[in-house]
């Protein structure tokens, strides 16, 4: 059996902070996106497309990473509770991170216009379903926004409260 890393790997620390520039990235792009509609909303429609489809490329890898690497264990004297709450937190994480680029793609796919860099279309042209996705999207856009910044609270109160090392495993240069 091999021995738990106290760091992640490279690979995984260099795909997390780019992840990381590129979601906060995209949820700034969106929301301007949204209250924009000078000539720009078009160039930012752009840069929101081809952000998502880069981070729905990178979390495919990143899940593929996470499960083929060994990662570092919470520290042992981590509440149940908290350890609970790390994994659940993850686990949402993760699940927007695929969730939101694919029901992106799925709602360009659904109002019918023509989808970029000639992807193809994953759902029916159908409206309703377009304005159903489009909702989900912006409400999702919150919630990942929400655990965004729940994560990043946990990570500092472990950086800066615990000094448990969970910081440090992530933090790049560290091997």
């Amino acid at each position: 059996m091999k021995p738990v890393p106290l760091a992640f790997h490279p690979l995984a620390r260099l795909l997390h902070w780019l992840m990381a520039v590129l979601i906060l990235a995209m949820l700034f792009v969106g929301v301007s996106m949204i209250a924009d509609l000078s000539p720009r909303h078009t160039w930012l429609l752009g840069l929101h497309k081809a952000i998502g489809l880069a981070l729905l490329l990178l979390v495919l890898v990143r899940i593929a990473l996470r499960l083929m690497l060994p990662h570092p264990s919470l520290p042992a004297d981590l509440p149940t509770l908290q350890k609970l709450a790390a994994g659940a937190s993850h686990l949402l994480l993760y699940a927007l991170m695929l969730a939101m680029p694919l029901i992106g793609w799925g709602m360009l796919s659904a109002s019918g216009n023509p989808l970029p860099w000639q992807l193809p279309a994953i759902l029916p042209h159908d409206l309703q379903l377009y304005a159903l996705l489009r909702q989900a999207h912006g409400w999702l856009a919150y919630l990942l926004f929400a655990t965004v910044l729940a994560h990043l609270g946990a990570a500092l109160v472990h950086g800066l409260v615990r000094r448990d090392g969970v910081l440090r495993s992530m933090w790049p240069g560290r091997s």
